[in-house]
């Protein structure tokens, strides 16, 4: 798969976001917030449904450590790509 640089770039904001949330530093409100502006179709099929997932699972209030699980397997989906 060739990566483009927007693809970086988005990749690079949900990692940087969903690790702030895990370390405590942001809200859940912010991490939606973020989570929300990106643009799924910069990634690859596998990569957005992680990130999707994600955000269901912060709609319907899961709670704080089965998300932290959830965060953690949509970094490893879009840190390690398809």
């Amino acid at each position: 798969m060739s990566t483009s640089p927007e693809t970086i770039r988005v990749g690079d904001r949900i990692v940087s976001t969903t690790s702030r949330w895990l370390a405590q530093h942001l809200s859940d409100e912010e991490l939606r917030a973020d989570l929300d502006a990106v643009d799924l179709k910069l990634l690859s099929p596998d990569q957005a449904e992680a990130v999707l997932e994600f955000q269901n699972e912060l709609d319907v209030g899961t709670e704080r450590p089965a998300l932290e699980m959830i965060a953690r397997e949509t970094l490893e989906a879009v840190a390690v790509g398809d």
